[in-house]
């Protein structure tokens, strides 16, 4: 039993931060696969390049130690090492920028017909989110507040800081665009498993383009120190299929949800609009 429990330990998604974590966490877009892939590829050449260095360093402290050389050789220049050591890097940081660059610019592409909408304005200290695709004159706005769950609150399965009242529900393979902005100061959303961290600078509006390959339950938090309570403000949200309206509701506490009248009639518009893509 031990065994297969760190066996699922080992082999499930990593959503959120785990205690002595050392590396990224696990991927759920296209976007953040590509940061953790170059990452990798640099480690490679960092790997190559302090071997290299080491082995120069300790062959100069062995060759050259004053017991065996008392009278060092005077030389002044060495043209071909000098070129060797110019033209090397040059070459090792155009195979970085290459897949760098590549990664940048898709990282700032924005979808042009994304399915769906999400606002997020910046509070001190929560976030409001608005799902703007399905607001209305004569109907109330689908806005709601997200807050962190204190400390003392967390119920059982829920982890500790990270969790808030009123999760943002989207559905997985599909094109998302969020907006980002702020009702005070600087903030900035920020979710590691999505790859995404966008600014939320007072008077502008910043956006960035998402598609979450796998369901799951993302954490997220503001990345820009904004005030006394910096460290609670927290953005999860649930991913799954082509939502139902039942499905919903269900993830966001039923009828208990603030909007959840408001959350079904927009699942079902999600629900029918992911279907036809």
């Amino acid at each position: 039993m031990i065994v297969l429990e760190c066996l699922f330990l080992t082999i499930a998604p990593c959503d959120a931060a785990e205690p002595w974590q050392l590396g990224s966490q696990d991927a759920a877009t296209p976007m953040m696969q590509g940061i953790i892939d170059l990452h990798h590829d640099i480690f490679f050449f960092l790997i190559l390049i302090f071997v290299f260095v080491s082995w120069i360093l300790v062959r100069a402290l062995w060759h050259f130690h004053y017991k065996k050389n008392p009278i060092p050789q005077r030389i002044v220049h060495g043209t071909t090492i000098e070129i060797l050591w110019t033209i090397f890097p040059s070459i090792i940081l155009m195979f970085i920028a290459i897949p760098s660059f590549a990664l940048l610019y898709s990282m700032d592409e924005v979808v042009v017909d994304p399915a769906i909408t999400i606002k997020a304005i910046g509070h001190q200290w929560y976030w409001t989110y608005e799902y703007s695709d399905y607001n209305s004159g004569d109907e109330q706005s689908l806005t709601f507040d997200s807050y962190t769950i204190p400390e003392d609150d967390p119920e059982l399965g829920q982890s500790r800081l990270l969790e808030v009242d009123n999760r943002v529900v989207v559905p997985e393979k599909t094109h998302l665009r969020i907006i980002v902005t702020p009702a005070d100061v600087p903030h900035s959303w920020a979710v590691p498993s999505l790859g995404v961290k966008c600014d939320a600078v007072p008077g502008r509006l910043n956006q960035t383009s998402i598609s979450v390959q796998r369901e799951g339950v993302y954490y997220g938090q503001c990345s820009e120190i904004c005030g006394t309570n910096h460290a609670f403000m927290r953005a999860p949200g649930n991913i799954g299929r082509l939502l139902s309206p039942l499905w919903l509701s269900r993830t966001n506490q039923g009828a208990s949800h603030p909007r959840s009248k408001l959350l079904q009639r927009a699942a079902g518009a999600v629900w029918s609009r992911g279907a036809r893509q």
